[in-house]
């Protein structure tokens, strides 16, 4: 009933869309936009599917045209979705695009062979290649975003509501666009996150870096969709834990551990665990948590909150704490813009300068969960804890030492070494012999562990230290590994070559200057057949 008002809903505030399109159902739902299935009457006397894609009417003029010129200009061929026509009354506006019938990547995760994945892969990367050439970074690449019809192998690349332009983008309204509506987020001139028993991780940004600003209109609009998305109030499945398949390696019951703004989350725990603050910073930052409650509608509190001098001397640049006048400092703006588990490092620790390599790692974190079966496979509520889960996986000194390539200075209080990717992978998806079980032989799981997995139908605990973090993935390798498989259903899975883990490798670069390219992938020798 609710779907068919809002059908209703839809003809009435667009109108010309009656005697052209008849619109079956809603197909899709996010933060700023609705997608619906629907048929137009072509002259041929056939009907042809499209997909009818409604932007919400607090869209900006500017962000509604640069979208639509990055599906006109980039889209259409190589796996990029096209457009076919757009209509508008007032503040609504319709695009028209192409349906491609799709399979949910949840639900045909634990079934690809391998043959299929390599395919999937090599596909995305042309869409990836296809953008990248124009200029555009997508900033939302992942598995809802790449449509995907398994039966007749076709791909696309969809959803440029996020997208960016590089600096030498030929998307003309990007470059406005880049200026005017930069995807942005605050964070505090030197942030911490205190995890519990000692450990905690902490970014700091070098003076000249943190001074840098982007635009506030974005910083609005991020925020808002990291809210939606980290709080699984868009009921997506990119969200969801509750699914048959294989759940995600690091997963949260509690999403609301942290409060919903990075000020309070980070003054909060620092209160609560942190024993190096002195009472006056205490104090500071008490009223600190209380003007950001009132960021938005009270512009004297904002100014209050940055009065501090920007040439004061600070004490704690490289530790794991926050003096006060780091708290005083105006908060750094870099875009943020993207999907909670998908944001590659540089993303999470707030550098100004981001580029099409961010969507490279987006594409890593998809072969991950692809070569290793689990999905969504990082799951975390706020950056901080994002970028200590990819430490696990990645090495905390490996992180560190990337962090300081793009001026960013990364303090870990505990030293995790790097995963072999292989080893993981295999392990998780259970194709490792070392670690096959039959069926009833997992080892025992005490309930209250919170490190160790739950059962299926349940959410993982909430991971609260650097520490159970990595518990949490070893439990996952030990105690969890899919079982037994015999070997006629393995669909190639018992034969991965190291290729492939060095595409991985390379994708997952946590270094984005030295990241694979969308173009470089294609030509690495994981495709050669392929490409043949």
């Amino acid at each position: 009933a609710g779907i068919k008002k809002d059908i209703e809903k839809l003809y009435e505030a667009v109108p010309q869309l009656v005697n052209v399109f008849k619109i079956k159902e809603k197909i899709g739902e996010g933060t700023f936009s609705s997608v619906y299935l629907a048929t137009a009457q072509l002259q041929t006397g056939y009907e042809e599917k499209m997909a009818l894609k409604h932007l919400i009417p607090t869209s900006h003029p500017l962000r509604i045209a640069a979208e639509l010129q990055c599906l006109t200009v980039a889209g259409g061929q190589d796996n990029v979705m096209g457009v076919k026509y757009c209509f508008r009354k007032n503040d609504h506006v319709v695009i028209v695009m192409p349906y491609l019938e799709h399979e949910s990547f949840l639900d045909i995760l634990n079934s690809l062979s391998f043959e299929e994945v390599r395919e999937y892969m090599f596909n995305l990367f042309k869409a990836l290649r296809r953008i990248h050439h124009f200029g555009i970074v997508h900033r939302d690449v992942k598995p809802s975003n790449f449509l995907y019809n398994r039966q007749l192998k076709k791909y696309a690349l969809v959803d440029f509501g996020l997208a960016q332009g590089t600096p030498d983008t030929k998307i003309e309204l990007l470059k406005t666009a880049h200026s005017e509506d930069q995807q942005g987020s605050c964070l505090q001139h030197h942030p911490t996150v205190a995890l519990g028993n000692g450990i905690s991780v902490s970014v700091t940004a070098p003076k000249e870096i943190a001074q840098q600003s982007a635009s506030k209109a974005a910083d609005r609009r991020s925020g808002s969709l990291s809210k939606v998305q980290m709080k699984q109030g868009r009921g997506g499945k990119e969200d969801s834990v509750h699914h048959s398949v294989q759940r995600s390696v690091f997963g949260e019951r509690n999403f609301n551990v942290y409060s919903s703004t990075y000020q309070e989350n980070s003054s909060t725990k620092l209160i609560k665990q942190s024993k190096m603050i002195d009472v006056s910073s205490r104090k500071l930052i008490t009223k600190k948590k209380i003007i950001s409650t009132k960021t938005v509608s009270n512009g004297a509190a904002r100014k209050a909150a940055s009065g501090c001098p920007l040439n004061l001397p600070c004490d704690c640049y490289a530790t794991d704490r926050v003096c006060s006048v780091c708290l005083s400092r105006r908060q750094q703006v870099a875009p943020r813009a993207g999907t909670p588990g998908f944001r590659a490092p540089e993303v999470l620790t707030k550098c100004p300068t981001q580029t099409t390599a961010i969507d490279m790692w987006s594409a890593g974190i998809i072969f991950l969960s692809l070569l290793s079966g689990r999905y969504p496979f990082f799951k975390a509520s706020d950056d901080l804890t994002a970028l200590a889960q990819i430490m696990t996986v990645r090495g905390s000194r490996e992180t560190i030492q990337a962090a300081r390539t793009f001026g960013k200075s990364v303090v870990c209080t505990q030293v995790v070494p790097t995963q072999n990717l292989r080893t993981l992978c295999e392990k998780l998806r259970g194709t490792n012999s070392s670690c096959k079980r039959s069926q009833g032989e997992g080892p025992s799981r005490s309930e209250n562990n919170t490190a160790l997995p739950v059962a299926a139908d349940k959410q993982p605990c909430a991971p609260e230290t650097l520490g159970k973090q990595i518990q949490h993935l070893e439990s996952f390798q030990e105690g969890d590994s899919a079982l037994e498989v015999k070997a006629t259903d393995m669909k190639g899975w018992d034969q991965v070559p190291d290729e492939a883990y060095d595409l991985l490798d390379k994708l997952l670069d946590l270094n984005p200057a030295t990241r694979i390219t969308a173009k470089e992938a294609l030509l690495h020798p994981f495709f050669k057949d392929i490409r043949l």
